[in-house]
């Protein structure tokens, strides 16, 4: 029996001696296994983003509104627009009936126009929120400070800017105690927040953030509100502060037991286990697809072994008459099928991540670039080199050593 060097050193001279074939079936499976590196990145990356972007709420963190967080049928947002709004006054009753519920905030948001001077900003959000949404939400000051609670009550002109609004109106300026225009009203900046960057090609830094009361006073004081609740370090309080909220709003609603809810809850965990019914089924077909490519390219080298089992018939028999058995037959045709395979899983594994890192470069697609999903591309290709190198080293190892010397 051959020793594993020895049976690796023919099966290399073998490739070598037909590298053009070689290469041809490599190249087969490189793009079978790099399109299913660059799927599995995309969907990585995708389910990243959701996690950070989408659902960028805090762990212990719920929000209570009028419409739903999440859509997936429209018929249900129609719905939702007939329901009743949520105001302040709301607002407070469940903030009095939820002793549970730590930290609590108000939000509104609508779309305006910003200027400065010359300069125009459109489609700008503008947040109106409670002074007590600094410790609910997730995103960072940079530079100055939140507005307070005594700026809050007395609805006074000042706003949070995002670094969009800063980049076009204060370029590379301290924006701090300029005097800019929402809409039709003079605000002061006060703060600056940290640059969230794009998500699917959406600016996420287009915002302004401004005392709730202020923004009820330019919008009208019948908006309806979405309710944020903050329970830290408290699984069991989250819960109950969960069911004091909706019990205390639908007593303010006066919805009996048997009735719907007027009203959505959301919280991180809902909004990821809904992206993953969303994607589930949708990613599974993406990644059969993509795992096509890879079984063809088993396909193309057991049809390649298969040739090279018939031109080399005659080596094969002779081998046999030098003494070699059929398992040393078997064991070099299988490791020349699975050293291509690796070869070209390497290759497709690069060119893979390369697609990856260049849609994170240069396009607002997310790709999660993973040291395991290497570790994966390698193990499917060695498992295609093996599985569809068996019946062509099956076929060689079978072959009789008298006829097989007889081969032209």
């Amino acid at each position: 029996m051959l020793l594993a060097r020895d049976t690796m050193g023919l099966s290399l001279d073998a490739l070598r001696s037909h590298r053009l074939r070689s290469a041809l079936t490599v190249l087969g499976l490189t793009m079978g296994v790099a399109t299913l590196i660059t799927v599995v990145t995309i969907v990585q990356g995708a389910n990243v983003y959701v996690e950070t972007k989408i659902a960028n709420l805090g762990a212990d963190v719920f929000q209570m509104a009028r419409t739903p967080f999440a859509v997936t049928d429209y018929e249900i947002v129609l719905k939702a627009l007939r329901y009743k709004k949520i105001h302040m006054e709301d607002y407070d009753y469940v903030r009095s009936a939820c002793p549970d519920c730590k930290v609590m905030g108000a939000s509104g948001s609508v779309q305006t126009r910003a200027n400065y001077r010359t300069e125009e900003l459109t489609d700008v959000n503008m947040n109106g929120q409670t002074a007590s949404m600094a410790e609910i939400e997730a995103r960072t000051i940079e530079m100055g400070r939140y507005f307070t609670e005594i700026e809050d009550q007395r609805a006074v002109r000042v706003a949070v800017i995002g670094a969009t609004i800063r980049d076009k109106f204060f370029p590379e300026q301290d924006p701090v105690g300029r005097v800019f225009r929402l809409g039709s009203e003079e605000f002061t900046v006060v703060g600056l927040y940290e640059r969230g960057g794009s998500v699917l090609g959406q600016d996420s830094d287009n915002f302004v953030v401004i005392p709730l009361n202020t923004f009820l006073q330019l919008k009208g004081s019948r908006y309806s509100l979405t309710i944020n609740v903050k329970v830290p370090n408290d699984p069991k309080g989250f819960e109950r502060a969960q069911d004091q909220a909706r019990l205390a709003l639908r007593a303010r609603r006066h919805i009996r037991p048997t009735q719907d809810e007027d009203f959505f809850i959301g919280t991180k965990d809902s909004y990821i286990q809904l992206w993953q019914q969303i994607s589930g089924a949708f990613f599974a077909v993406f990644i059969l697809v993509s795992s096509i490519s890879a079984v063809v390219g088993g396909i193309v080298i057991m049809n390649v072994m298969l040739v090279s089992v018939t031109e080399r018939t005659k080596e094969i028999g002779i081998r046999r008459a030098m003494g070699a058995t059929g398992r040393d037959i078997l064991k070099q045709f299988l490791t020349e099928s699975v050293l291509q395979c690796m070869v070209g899983g390497f290759f497709g594994i690069s060119l893979g991540f390369l697609c990856a890192e260049m849609l994170n470069r240069f396009t607002s697609f997310p790709a999660s670039v993973q040291g395991g999903v290497a570790v994966l591309g390698m193990v499917l290709s060695s498992a295609i080199g093996l599985f569809f190198g068996i019946y062509p080293a099956s076929r060689a190892a079978r072959l009789d050593p008298v006829e097989a010397l007889r081969a032209e």
